[in-house]
């Protein structure tokens, strides 16, 4: 029987930018699931994300969880007195997680009032409520409680969080592009130049080329392969390396990561980098249900459509810009422009989601007909394959 709850499962951004928690919600008026949200709490692959991120959940007495993952659960409640005081499940549930000594938190609205500073772990707060707050009220906050702040649509709102003591952030901002004075990176435009030729399936000698025109190129490169995602046994130390190790498939797609790398030899972890990896992943594992394809046949074009989606947030570039410089194949194209076709369709489910509007996104993908324990699974894998691209650390 097919699943079509969602929950959907967005990364958390520390102080450094770089991945550092996990937030899980199921959208607005949908009721919770607590099947859904115990298949998530009790998924083998949580035990591979880091230990030290914490993963905020729905608070659903219902609801059963993994014990070897239980410590980095926040059983997250929702403030006001309809859906907290006067829920005596709830009330009680609360009070038994406070007995057990497990992380709570807590989502407060503006017509909340704020919890005593110390009375949750977490305070969960939007960033129009928090920047209504009078001066250094968070700042006293964080003193004993994590703040949370959500709903960051603009790279203005991230910046103020990050200066008002706000440790954890949603990453919605992200896909906004910042105009602000930024003019596109030479080095990347020469990275569309070589993502030019793998579309026109160039040798590997007018791959080199490129390479030895941009030493940085190379070195982000390498760095990238050598990342946890892959792992190799012994280092790989130079472009022909990569190409006889990885194979030419797999390597185009580590090329087309590597536009998101930091050009500055790897100093400044850039999200966008595992954004565009957990997007391609996930488009690549649900693509076949929708497409009628085998994995093989579909798998590479819908993983190119999720990395390349970002372009025009990363380059500051419009996106039919980037597309002329590209010979891309018309579905690619279609999907990119205009989220034309299956696979368009599911770029704008999952851009939806990481956006905020969760309604539009549970529609789209009942629309498409993906089933909500598939999407999960989904989910997780590419997270959690994403999470493990560190290109920035040694």
């Amino acid at each position: 029987m097919q699943q079509s709850e969602f929950l959907f499962i967005h990364p958390l951004l520390g102080p450094d930018d770089a991945w550092a928690g996990y937030h899980a919600e199921f959208p607005p008026e949908r009721a919770a699931n607590s099947e859904i949200l115990s298949a998530c709490c009790s998924h083998p692959l949580l035990t591979e994300f880091d230990l030290r991120h914490p993963w905020f959940i729905p608070a659903m007495p219902e609801a059963s969880h993994n014990a070897a993952v239980n410590s980095r659960l926040v059983n997250v409640f929702a403030a006001g007195s309809a859906r907290l005081k006067d829920n005596e499940a709830l009330s009680e549930f609360e009070e038994h997680l406070r007995q057990l000594r497990c992380k709570t938190g807590i989502t407060v609205r503006p017509e909340d009032k704020l919890p005593a500073t110390g009375a949750w772990d977490y305070l969960l707060i939007s960033a129009s409520h928090a920047r209504s707050l009078p001066p250094y009220t968070l700042l006293g906050m964080a003193s004993r409680t994590t703040v949370l702040i959500t709903s960051v649509h603009s790279h203005a709102d991230h910046t103020w969080g990050q200066a008002n003591a706000c440790s954890l952030s949603t990453g919605e901002y992200l896909l906004a592009r910042n105009t602000q004075g930024k003019k596109a990176d030479t080095t990347r435009l020469k990275l569309l130049e070589m993502l030019g030729l793998l579309a026109e399936d160039a040798d590997t000698g007018a791959l080199e080329a490129i390479f030895r025109q941009e030493a940085k190129l190379s070195y982000s490169l390498l760095r990238l392969v050598n990342s946890a995602a892959i792992a190799p046994r012994t280092p790989i130390t130079c472009f022909a390396q990569a190409i006889n190790l990885l194979g030419r498939r797999q390597l185009q797609r580590w090329l087309q990561l590597l536009v998101y790398a930091d050009p500055n030899n790897g100093q400044q972890p850039n999200p966008l980098l595992q954004k565009a990896a957990a997007r391609g992943r996930l488009l690549e594992l649900l693509a076949p249900t929708i497409a009628g394809q085998s994995a093989d046949e579909i798998g590479d074009t819908a993983f190119m459509i999720g990395v390349f989606s970002l372009l025009d947030t990363l380059l500051n570039m419009s996106m039919s810009e980037i597309l002329q410089q590209l010979p891309l194949p018309e579905v690619v194209h279609k999907a990119l422009a205009e989220h034309e076709g299956p696979l368009g369709e599911l770029l704008r489910a999952i851009s939806s989601a990481e956006g905020g509007d969760l309604k539009f996104a549970h529609g789209q993908l009942e629309k498409l007909n993906i089933d909500g324990t598939l999407f999960l699974n989904a989910q997780l894998t590419a997270l959690s394959w994403a999470a493990k691209i560190r290109p920035s650390q040694d």
